[in-house]
């Protein structure tokens, strides 16, 4: 291809910049636009009928108009119950997804005793449980459900840091000892956590290795892009900065502002589309 491939990353919030910068990493040849649907936040607390409808509607619009070669879905809710559908709307678009990191974190588990921290509806899905049985099923997994840590990102990122106290309450459970083990692995199953990962490894009551996603999915992403799609990377390139749009009404304010240019965006857009139930 001679023209830079244009790259979609898509989540429910301002998680996904982290899967954003490790695909940047990779690709800095690729024209970027990042999509939040803070319209739609959390996407946990949205009944499952009405998620895979909200996604599909605001992807159409996206997708519309911004004409990417390739979506990510850097949402763990987004990607387990609406990729089906995305995928059978717009079959023209390749997709990929972000599902928690329970094969990666039982690999490198020595202890045989990981946990997995993601949001109260990643943790009750049958989906998450299926992933256990196929690859973590020599381990004893303590799946760890937050329904605090996503706001906490949310707001750390506008420049509201949550209390120690907060943030130790949330993670505790994953710390597992028994019978002379403990837990040394824990899988991040919500794109949003890596952005505390600094206060995680403070406040963590012992070091654990904690398991990012978002270079599993760059890897894939560089993939579809380079075997898929044709677009061989460019290793001369240097990154253009990148268009961020958020689905509120509201503006971003200038902490946000900041943080987002400081990740290399160029322009920070809105797209209203509220959050309406049929």
């Amino acid at each position: 291809m001679a023209r830079a491939p244009k790259i979609l990353v898509f989540d429910s919030g301002l998680g996904g910049l982290t899967v954003f910068a490790e695909i940047a990493r990779l690709r800095a040849d690729a024209d970027y636009v990042y999509a939040a649907d803070e319209a739609g936040f959390p996407y946990g607390a949205l009944p499952e009928s009405a998620l895979a409808p909200r996604v599909v509607a605001v992807m159409r619009r996206l997708i519309a108009l911004h004409a990417p070669d390739v979506v990510v879905v850097a949402c763990n809710t987004a990607s387990t119950l609406a990729l089906p559908q995305l995928r059978a709307a717009f079959p023209h678009v390749p997709f990929v997804g972000t599902v928690p990191a329970i094969k990666p974190a039982a690999a490198h588990s020595r202890s045989r005793m990981i946990s997995v921290l993601a949001t109260v509806g990643t943790v009750a899905r049958d989906y998450t449980r299926g992933l256990i049985e196929a690859y973590a099923a020599d381990c004893k997994v303590t799946l760890v459900g937050s329904a605090r840590l996503a706001s906490f990102a949310e707001a750390f990122m506008q420049g509201e840091a949550p209390s120690d106290a907060a943030i130790r309450s949330e993670i505790a459970p994953a710390f597992v000892e028994e019978g002379g083990r403990r837990t040394d692995c824990v899988a991040l199953a919500c794109t949003h956590y890596p952005l505390l990962l600094d206060l995680f490894e403070r406040l963590a009551p012992w070091p654990v290795e904690w398991i990012d996603p978002a270079p599993a999915i760059a890897r894939r992403t560089d993939h579809v892009l380079t075997q898929e799609l044709g677009f061989a990377p460019d290793p001369a390139a240097r990154m253009k900065p990148a268009l961020a749009l958020s689905t509120a009404e509201t503006a971003p304010n200038e902490k946000l502002v900041a943080a987002l240019r400081q990740r290399g965006f160029g322009e920070i857009a809105r797209e209203p589309m509220p959050l309406v139930f049929a």
